[in-house]
């Protein structure tokens, strides 16, 4: 692992990685060429995060509840990549000290998905970082799921702390910063519940252009908010 060099006070951040599609298409070429090149980013930026920035929690928004609705050459090809990012996975992110979660509805998958997601997991449970990677995952959804596990369990009502400990995400701290990159200002269903008090960052940058330098000058930019969690 590589030594802190420019460490922050952020304990958590979260990726909406938005743009792929538009950025190949702007060169002509195929959506799932971006997805490809989008992938090669994310690796770079979660390194960044960790071993320049020290954070200790990074979410990525991978593919949404709603991204079914996509062609489905595409949903074949991010499948595809999805296969293959996590047979990287074992051989990078577990290397650099990630424990790997995967956060959302794994029933939709095919077995060979998820015994894989198990696997990773399970073998990557002792690393000190964690990097949950939300698959068909939404929001809403995770609230609900929430809910009626505690109803399952003979909860006839429930606390926000029943919800922030059952939800998919409930083994990392609610995220300081949510950063989405191509110019959408909306947050599309992702951390509903947990980003109540997040410091949202939006910019027009396709996300397979988004530099470490951008990210630094988001990260430079929250230090310098001053979180009042509804007080004075």
């Amino acid at each position: 692992m590589a030594t802190i060099t420019n460490p922050c006070s952020i304990g958590h951040i979260a990726f909406i990685m938005d743009g792929n599609g538009r950025w190949a298409k702007k060169r002509l070429m195929p959506r799932e060429y971006g997805h490809v090149e989008g992938a090669k980013n994310f690796k770079k930026l979660v390194r960044h995060c960790g071993d320049v920035r020290g954070i200790k929690c990074i979410t990525v928004y991978a593919f949404s509840t709603e991204n079914w609705k996509r062609p489905k050459t595409e949903v074949s090809a991010l499948m595809k990549l999805f296969r293959q990012y996590m047979k990287d996975a074992k051989e990078s992110f577990i290397k650099d000290d990630f424990h790997l979660v995967f956060i959302g509805n794994r029933d939709v998958f095919d077995e060979d998905i998820r015994r894989e997601m198990d696997e990773i997991e399970r073998i990557s449970a002792g690393c000190s970082r964690t990097l949950c990677v939300a698959v068909n995952y939404g929001g809403r959804a995770e609230v609900v799921d929430a809910v009626n596990k505690l109803i399952a369990s003979g909860k006839t009502s429930v606390t926000e702390e029943d919800i922030t400990s059952n939800i998919y995400s409930g083994i990392v701290p609610p995220p300081d910063v949510i950063v989405r990159t191509g110019g959408e200002v909306r947050l599309s269903n992702f951390l509903m519940w947990q980003s109540a008090y997040s410091e949202l960052f939006f910019t027009d940058t396709l996300w397979p252009d988004f530099s470490t330098e951008e990210l630094d000058r988001i990260i430079d930019a929250y230090g310098k908010r001053d979180r009042r969690f509804g007080g004075v």
